[in-house]
């Protein structure tokens, strides 16, 4: 199957700039809609992109978006929301509700490749609302695409230049010289963003994709306060870490939900109450797993240099999440 015009949607964020970027140099016409057109301005300057002003959970509008495209890859993902059941309203809308919309559109419009970003550990009976929601966003991606054509990818967090997953960790240690941290015995194998594009750029080459599931992982598992403080020495302050039992640290969790861009929530410990790790499992297409301490000293050595900034600001100007 040749690609030659790819729609992005979710495509303005930290994983589909990278894509972005890799499409465009293979000379790939891309379709890029967002809400807020400058926090795509970087993306504007792509040769082969074209930045669309669009609501992406508008029916119609992805039916425009959708027309005369080889490949749809819904990157749309979000990592807090107010508490529901099964799951929060953020994650109904975002997970579930636009991944069937972007589904059903791909569909009606014939499209005949669909890439859908889901989550490591996304499941029915997981611990957290998130993950859940995530698990029911696949299961809409299917019933409205079909198995053909339709590959869903589980990724680890994801790391890399531009991330807010290790590059957070670093702001806040240059801000605060004690680190109390809930959640510290959870584990993650994170993946370079770099290696999950190279996944997904064979993914949209795969003319024999029938509804496969991808799991994509780093070479190494570590637990979150391993992560902390490597994130903190790269940074030039080391700091003390103090484990929370999990009762102190929900507390801890409902108190950054008050804030504007929370770091942390409540619904985030609970997806920590299970490893986001899978032993032994290779990247996909025999792409070879980067390690974590090959490529973050370059891109951590920035948060010295802009030390001045608020890590809360800058994540949300960003608009990114762990993924």
């Amino acid at each position: 199957m040749s690609i030659r015009r790819v729609l992005l949607v979710g495509g303005a964020g930290f994983v589909g700039s990278h894509l972005a970027h890799a499409l465009s140099a293979r000379g790939i016409e891309l379709r890029i809609p967002t809400r807020r057109v400058e926090r795509a301005r970087h993306l504007a300057l792509l040769p082969t992109a074209d930045v669309v002003g669009a609501d992406v959970s508008d029916p119609a509008a992805l039916d425009a978006l959708s027309r005369d495209v080889d490949a749809v890859v819904n990157l749309v993902g979000v990592l807090h929301s107010p508490e529901g059941v099964p799951y929060g309203p953020a994650f109904a809308n975002a997970h579930v509700d636009v991944a069937g919309r972007v589904a059903e559109a791909a569909k009606r419009n014939g499209v005949q490749r669909l890439l859908h970003v889901s989550a490591l550990g996304a499941a029915s009976d997981a611990p957290s609302g998130y993950q859940r929601s995530k698990a029911a966003g696949e299961a809409a991606v299917r019933s409205a695409f079909g198995t053909a054509g339709l590959s869903i990818l589980r990724p680890s967090v994801m790391f890399g230049p531009g991330d807010s997953f290790l590059r957070l960790f670093g702001q806040l240690a240059r801000r605060f010289p004690v680190l109390p941290l809930a959640g510290a015995g959870a584990r993650f194998q994170p993946v370079y963003v770099g290696d999950a594009v190279a996944v997904m750029l064979r993914a949209l080459d795969d003319v024999n994709a029938q509804g496969q599931c991808l799991t994509m992982v780093g070479p190494q598992a570590y637990t979150l306060e391993e992560l902390v403080d490597y994130a903190a020495r790269q940074v030039g302050c080391p700091r003390r870490i103090i484990a929370l039992p999990e009762g102190l640290g929900m507390l801890q969790a409902r108190l950054m939900e008050l804030a504007p861009e929370p770091v942390m929530s409540r619904d985030n410990l609970r997806s920590m109450r299970q490893d986001n790790v899978a032993p032994d499992t290779p990247l996909p297409y025999g792409v070879t797993a980067t390690r974590l301490e090959a490529v973050a000293p370059r891109y951590l050595a920035d948060v010295s240099v802009r030390a001045g900034y608020s890590p809360i600001r800058t994540r949300a100007r960003r608009g990114e999440g762990w993924y």
